[in-house]
């Protein structure tokens, strides 16, 4: 049985015979026109007299020069025409043509896709999401144009993954124009003294303009598309301003900020708090929160660090005054009047879309614009669960509010959900004194992340006094007592205070969404758009990520798409893009997860490394963790990782930046990191893949030498 490597270097090998056969033999002299010219007679004859044998040897010799590239195609395809007339040898060389490009396409594809693939992995990636998408209409203008070589076509198609049955038909239907035309001339060989003759530069020109037509049908198209979105709004002849940015969150500021430094008019508008749900309930206070409940935890635990340790004191009433003036001291950064300063022109009000260019402020004053963009961010989803709307629960939204200016923390706090903002709360109020029982129906905590990063958290959950309950569903709440059914069975437990974390949905009622036809969840393409090629979304009103770094990262397509769309057009590119969990230790991750990689079918080697070997860590008294790599098989090329540690947001950066960029392992490992650092475990898991994937061969040679030079 021949393996891979072995059939491709055969397959190699054999092309390269027959091109050394082809030249040794002096078979390129044949395929000229004055030595065609010379030998029509003969052929004629043959044809004549055995017709059918001929067109089987004239079809195979056609498929055989296209599919290993030999030169003479054109000579051919002329001899097509003179030997066997203008309907059968347009036939004859239209299939055989197909055939020969199809066995090239399918002779690159086996010998060179892989290796290409593991240089350029990700360019090819993005070069067939276009082919997904438009691949047809790139490879038909591609064949339709006689200044593109087709075995250039035949070899760059093969690497992606367009399907052979699409790449066939249209690669026949794309060759017919010039097939007809040289096949034509062959029928008038006697007159033909160059190739000349037979294509003139108005011909080329024609079929250059020719093979430009999908790509105007395309873009015709589109536009057609575009303008049938509109059908029944009537599009007005003015606008007041050139975008009108709906809430005021990350996406939202982004947005403005951008659209405002471009000189463009835009205004801003938000119903609730400047800000948006990072600054006023979710990452900010959040943060703030966590950062008492670890140094509670600290002093806790202050005997690991040779001081006395104690029950630290709460005084929950300070804590949550700080919170509020960590919110107070970042507000300005968001605040009308920043960004009234920066030029945008900001609106205090609820926001409503009447038609797709026009937003009406609290029921009353109109404004129009040629784009808007929804930034409405999103909400908590409230399960259904009996008894649960008379409770009185928390989210992560009304939590503040309702814990603020208490004297104590709450005794006795319940959670659903096992996702990040469960389980960062999970343990700050555990740190902070409560009794807390965390309830989350899958088999593990923090779904999204890698399965030994939410077990290694889950422990230290546990350790730290949270009552676990994975596999578990909430039944029922009677009171303040909340009915679960787990593994074990059904079990009661008794909560001060319930909070809700099992998720957030797009915020989108009320905005006039429903009567444009915009139905939720709302679905933008990739360069952000909705039905309404003017109407964008960002942030967690547009998905797929809830995260406020996502935000800002959509809000720069959004905007220049949405001033600058007439001349270019952006797509939102999510191929590096970090997200953090805030436990302790913290989950970072970017890329792949095992999980993922194994799903989407990707091939990885894993590479770890223990932050319990690291100085700074044991240090720090924090060696509790790892970094783990995906690294393309044989290459250094970063596929995704997980950091497991204190400070792994942080460390995070460094790997998002080489993923990014192209920068492999070796140079990470070749970059001097600051002793003693935490930013070190990254360097380090760099060595453990070089440790893994050292040159054997070479290094026995040099052991040979060193050998030697002992004498």
């Amino acid at each position: 049985m021949i393996g891979p490597k072995a059939g491709r270097l055969l397959l190699v090998a054999l092309v390269a015979a027959a091109v050394a056969a082809f030249l040794l033999l002096g078979a390129d002299d044949w395929l000229t026109l004055p030595a065609l010219k010379a030998r029509q007679a003969q052929l004629v004859h043959l044809v004549e007299a055995r017709p059918w044998l001929a067109m089987g040897l004239f079809f195979l010799a056609y498929v055989i020069a296209t599919a290993i590239s030999l030169p003479g195609a054109i000579v051919l395809t002329l001899a097509a025409g003179a030997l066997f007339g203008l309907w059968r040898g347009a036939i004859l060389v239209s299939f055989a043509s197909t055939l020969g490009a199809s066995l090239a396409f399918l002779g690159a594809r086996y010998v060179l896709r892989d290796w290409v693939r593991s240089r350029f992995g990700a360019k090819l990636e993005t070069i067939d999401r276009g082919i997904e998408r438009d691949g047809a209409l790139y490879l038909l203008s591609l064949r339709l144009n006689p200044a593109f070589p087709y075995f250039l076509v035949n070899l760059g198609m093969g690497l992606t993954k367009i399907r052979l049955p699409a790449y066939a038909f249209v690669s026949q239907a794309g060759m017919l124009p010039a097939t007809f035309i040289y096949v034509n001339a062959g029928t008038q060989l006697a007159r033909i003294e160059s190739t000349r003759d037979i294509v003139s530069p108005g011909l080329i020109g024609a079929l250059v303009l020719l093979s430009l037509f999908p790509l105007a049908a395309k873009w015709a198209t589109g536009q057609l598309r575009r303008r049938r979105a509109y059908s029944g709004w009537r599009r007005p002849r003015r606008f007041d301003r050139n975008l009108i940015v709906i809430g005021a969150g990350a996406g939202g500021l982004v947005t403005a900020y951008i659209a405002a430094a471009v000189r463009a008019k835009v205004t801003l508008i938000e119903a609730r708090k400047m800000g948006g749900d990072c600054l006023n309930t979710g990452c900010v206070p959040s943060k703030a929160l966590i950062r008492s409940a670890r140094l509670a935890h600290e002093i806790r635990n202050a005997r690991e660090y040779g001081l006395e340790a104690r029950e630290p004191k709460v005084d929950f009433r300070a804590v949550m005054a700080r919170v509020r003036r960590i919110i107070g001291e970042i507000e300005p950064n968001d605040s009308v009047e920043r960004y009234r300063s920066l030029g945008v022109d900001v609106r205090q009000g609820h926001a409503k879309l009447v038609d797709p260019w026009t937003v009406e402020i609290d029921g009353g004053e109109r404004l129009t614009a040629r784009a808007t963009v929804i930034a409405a961010g999103a909400e908590p989803v409230v399960p259904d669960v009996p008894g649960l709307a008379g409770s009185g629960y928390l989210t992560s939204d009304s939590m503040w509010d309702a814990l603020d200016g208490r004297d104590e923390v709450p005794g006795r706090i319940a959670i659903l959900g096992g996702g990040p903002i469960g389980t960062e709360m999970a343990q700050a109020f555990a740190r902070l004194g409560a009794r807390v029982t965390q309830v989350e129906q899958a088999p593990r905590l923090l779904a999204r992340e890698d399965e030994e990063a939410a077990d290694l958290v889950a422990a230290a959950l546990r350790e730290e006094g949270v009552d676990l309950r994975l596999s578990t569903e909430a039944v029922r709440i009677e009171g303040k007592t909340l009915f679960l059914r787990g593994a074990p069975g059904e079990d009661a437990i008794e909560f001060d205070e319930l909070i809700v974390a099992v998720g957030r949905i797009p915020r989108l009622g009320g905005y006039g969404l429903e009567e444009l036809g915009i139905e939720a969840p709302l679905v933008v393409n990739d360069r952000l758009e909705s039905i309404f090629p003017n109407i964008y979304a960002v942030g967690d009103a547009a998905g797929p990520y809830q995260l406020t770094h996502a935000a800002a990262h959509q809000a720069w397509f959004a905007a220049v798409n949405a001033l600058f769309g007439s001349v270019r057009r952006f797509r939102a590119d999510y191929s590096v893009l970090p997200r953090v969990t805030f436990t302790d230790p913290e989950v970072a991750s970017v890329g792949h997860t095992e999980a993922s990689a194994r799903e989407a079918g990707v091939a990885f080697q894993v590479v770890r490394y223990d932050v319990s070997q690291l100085d700074r860590a044991l240090t720090e008294g924090a060696a509790r963790g790892f970094v783990k790599l995906l690294v393309e098989p044989d290459r250094d090329r970063i596929l995704g990782a997980t950091i497991v540690a204190t400070s792994a947001g942080e460390l995070i950066a460094e790997i998002a930046l080489a993923m990014k960029h192209r920068i492999g392992l070796n140079r990470i490992l070749a970059s001097v990191h600051a002793y003693p650092t935490m930013a070190e475990a990254n360097k380090y898991a760099a060595g453990e893949w070089k440790k893994a994937n050292q040159p054997e061969r070479l290094l026995a040679w040099a052991e040979r030498w060193h050998r030697w030079r002992r004498g």
